[in-house]
């Protein structure tokens, strides 16, 4: 062991294994790996070693197959075994409402570019696994690069061709403190001796919690027990010429691969067990949990209908391990807010499916800056503080544990750390029917309903259609009111404020009392943020934008504002509500003794307002393009200030109406929105962001990039579709087909009540883009008409929100 090295990853699995390959694959070599006892003493030793191809989001998807195509490469390069099997896999349904789940998956698996998954029949699933009871079941999903390997193989493999490529591992050493020094390096305190590294890596597993606690930082991760069996060798499968594909029993609970000639059957059951909330026990190594089978009894009866061998089966070993858990069951990846130098690769619940995809996008963030792939649904900054809290770390975790294998619909509300922050309006608003989603732990409105109406999940058009049609009539005829708490409110001030602003935003700022769509952008040119900028005229600047990325902006701001500049957060403190529709203007003039006529308050004007008894923050813009007002008050005010608007309104047909509403009304002027039109993976040329970009106006952040994009246009663009649809709408990631080639993929969908249409947007081909080109999509599994449409459907000219 060295004095010094640029980067120490702590931690001997899979994870820490992957991150000190890559960070020596991609040039640096002055790397260590730490292990408090031997390498594989935690999770790794006795994983399952299944792996699969498939996850929703493609973004990761296309990391789990990164990590499929490595394994082989990092076997040949270090010469270590690592007993790969690629047996294929199936998901297999006996439910309508899975098979249907399924048939729309392998569509949204299509739009990925994973070609080699197919869906099986009944007939199918019985030849490729004879020792399967297929009674009751419907089909399957067929994956070809599914299997498993041997976990202490991989391992060792990425540590060893980790250390040809120079890297050191330092086994029996369990790192004591980490000290953070004056330049911003760390002082790891070991049991053999004190370490400086430039950069410190959790990768700890088990004992993330520990490790992260050093730094000053309370990870949202909790162990979990996990069963699995292992049968002795079984005359059924011995009597076979091949080896039996890996088999996931959604409505079992239950997953199964062949383990030599018996059987391994895994179990996510509903019942789970949390195991060392805070973290394992520092001696915990090579060992195991006893096994609870009364626990996971129902689970095991289920599994063992689906496979009758195992009835007379011996029992050679049972499994009961604990695995790290996040509360949405995906990694926690990247740098940490406010902990220069400090990463995080922890939580990694599938560790030999998405070990290399982590470890090569965290070596890349920490040598280039960015990680080549957008990454957002594993990075550490899509949760808050609130997230670290104990009890919200026991509900969410046990949440997704128990639902593992359990279906889930795009409208379905689940129940873990729910009502954690509120708006100040709240109780009324439940009162009056508010039906609550969340966003960062924040409840927002979806929609306002009758006493007694409970939703239906769904993937096609749900129950609540009717009630959302109404909001979205009564907003375009009368007057909305929508609570905007759940909106993202940054604050900058200082005397380098505006210079520092103009650098990190690539519109041109707005002149005061003026508020302008502002597009932010990586080094690589690539999109940031949709945000919106007001320049309030007295020196201070808001940004706003999405609610959920505040961690994420934050992160992002801190990094690249510099000195001369105060950014605050102020979301938890300043809240509001947005006044829409024909009415808007009428119900402002009721409740305010200023001019907000046209000429007054025009479009994109901002300024200060009595609204009311409340002194607040008003922009005139909208997000469904409707004449419209975002009213921006304290939180204490909140209440009140809805009261008022209400009680002033009443005459004009005020309504409140909810975010189910906005998708439907946003989607008929083609408003992107992040995460789905807009993500840091796509370019302001293709998402037509460019239009707010101001090249000319100087130096930016990712200026020359995108520049160089501008001279090349992408090969793909964003448009509005008309879908032919019947009962259901596409929701996001469909492909889009043209003439039965793959041309590109929606973004987002749903009804659009005004225009009585099915619509949706999609990147496609340029040459598939042109206005009345007939395309086809799947939705729900089902190919429909789609014609590209002119972009904004309802009130192409934007005469509504500049009246």
């Amino acid at each position: 062991m060295k004095s010094q090295y640029r980067a120490i990853v702590i931690g001997g699995g899979v994870v820490g294994a992957s991150v000190l390959y890559h960070l020596a694959k991609f040039g640096w070599n002055d790397v260590a790996l730490i292990e408090r006892e031997v390498l594989t003493a935690g999770s790794s030793w006795h994983a399952a070693g299944g792996f699969h191809a498939l996850n929703a989001d493609p973004n990761i998807a296309a990391l789990q197959a990164y990590t499929i195509d490595l394994l082989s490469e990092v076997e040949a390069e270090s010469g270590q075994s690592i007993g790969m099997h690629m047996t294929g896999g199936i998901s297999v349904a006996s439910a309508p409402e899975r098979w249907e789940w399924l048939k729309a998956s392998y569509r949204i698996f299509q739009t990925m570019g994973i070609d080699d998954v197919h869906l099986v029949g009944v007939d199918e699933i019985k030849q490729r696994c004879p020792i399967l009871n297929t009674d009751g079941m419907l089909g399957g999903l067929y994956a070809a690069r599914e299997g498993h390997i041997d976990p202490s193989g991989v391992v060792h493999a990425y540590a060893k061709a980790a250390r040809l490529r120079g890297a050191d591992i330092i086994e029996h050493n369990r790192v004591l403190a980490l000290n953070r020094r004056a330049d911003g390096s760390w002082d790891v305190v070991t049991e053999k001796g004190t370490v400086i590294a430039e950069h410190v890596v959790n990768a700890g597993g088990l004992w993330a919690k520990q490790v992260g606690r050093m730094a000053g930082i309370d990870l949202p991760v909790s162990p979990m027990e996990h069963h699995y069996l292992v049968t002795e060798a079984l005359p059924e499968i011995q009597a076979l010429d091949k080896e039996l594909p890996l088999i996931v029993d959604l409505e079992g609970f239950t997953y199964m691969r062949q383990e030599q000639k018996g059987l391994l059957l895994g179990i996510y059951e509903i019942n789970h067990k949390h195991w060392n909330m805070d973290g394992a026990p520092w001696d915990y190594g090579i060992e195991l949990i006893q096994e609870d089978t009364d626990r996971i009894a129902d689970e095991l009866a289920l599994g063992f209908s689906r496979y009758p061998c195992l009835e007379t089966a011996g029992i050679k070993r049972w499994v009961n391990g604990a695995f790290t858990f996040s509360p949405d069951g995906n990694p926690l990846v990247g740098p940490v807010r406010g902990v220069p130098n400090y990463w995080v690769a922890c939580g990694v619940m599938a560790g030999f499916l998405q070990g290399g995809g982590v470890g090569k996008s965290l070596a890349e963030w920490m040598i280039h800056g960015e990680p080549e792939a957008d990454v957002y649904g594993m990075d550490i900054a899509r949760y808050g503080d609130f997230a670290s809290n104990r009890e919200y770390i026991r509900q969410t975790t046990g949440q997704f544990y128990s639902r593992r294998f359990v279906m889930s619909y795009p409208n379905e509300q689940l129940p873990a750390g729910r009502r954690l922050k509120t708006a100040g309006a709240h109780d009324a608003m439940d009162a009056a029917g508010a039906r609550w989603g969340n966003s960062w732990g924040m409840e927002v409105p979806l929609y306002f309903a009758p006493q007694g109406f409970v939703e239906t999940p769904t993937l096609k058009r749900s129950n609540a259609f009717d009630i959302v049609a109404q909001e979205c009539r009564k907003v375009r005829e009368g007057v909305g009111l929508l609570d905007i708490t759940a909106f993202s409110r940054y604050e900058i001030t200082g005397p380098q404020a505006e210079a520092r602003l103009d650098r990190l935003l690539a519109c041109a700022l707005p002149k005061p009392g003026r508020a302008k769509l502002a597009p932010m952008l990586g080094e690589n040119g690539k999109l940031k943020g949709d945000l919106t900028v007001f320049n309030w005229g007295d020196g201070s600047w808001w940004i706003m934008g999405s609610y959920y990325l505040r961690q994420w902006h934050m992160r992002w701001f801190e990094q690249h504002l510099g000195d001369g500049v105060t950014v605050r957060d102020i979301s938890d403190a300043v809240v509001g509500l947005s006044l829409a529709g024909p009415n808007a203007r009428k119900l402002l003039e009721r409740l305010t003794h200023q001019d907000v006529s046209h000429e007054a308050f025009g479009f994109l004007a901002c300024k200060t307002l009595d609204v009311g008894l409340v002194r607040a923050k008003v922009g005139r813009l909208s997000v469904i393009g409707e004449l419209g007002y975002e009213i921006h008050c304290q939180a204490n005010e909140h209440a009140g200030l809805r009261r008022a608007l209400l009680a002033a309104g009443k005459d004009l047909g005020v309504t409140e109406y909810g975010f189910g509403a906005v998708n439907s009304l946003r989607i008929e002027k083609s408003f992107g929105i992040w995460s789905r039109e807009f993500t840091q993976d796509y370019t302001p040329d293709e998402t037509g962001m460019d239009r707010w970009v101001a090249f000319d106006k100087g130096d930016f952040i990712g200026r020359e990039a995108a520049l160089k994009e501008q001279q090349a246009p992408s090969r793909r663009t964003l448009v509005t579709l008309e879908i032919d649809a019947a009962d259901a709408d596409a929701s996001g990631y469909e492909p889009v087909w043209n003439k039965g080639r793959l041309a590109g993929f929606v973004t987002s969908g749903g009804y659009g009540h005004t225009v009585g249409k099915s619509l949706a947007m999609a990147l496609v081909e340029r040459e598939a883009a042109d206005i009345d080109t007939q395309l086809t999509t799947h939705i729900v599994g089902v190919e429909r008409g789609a014609r590209v449409i002119a972009s904004s459907p309802y009130d192409p000219l934007g005469k509504a929100m500049r009246a």
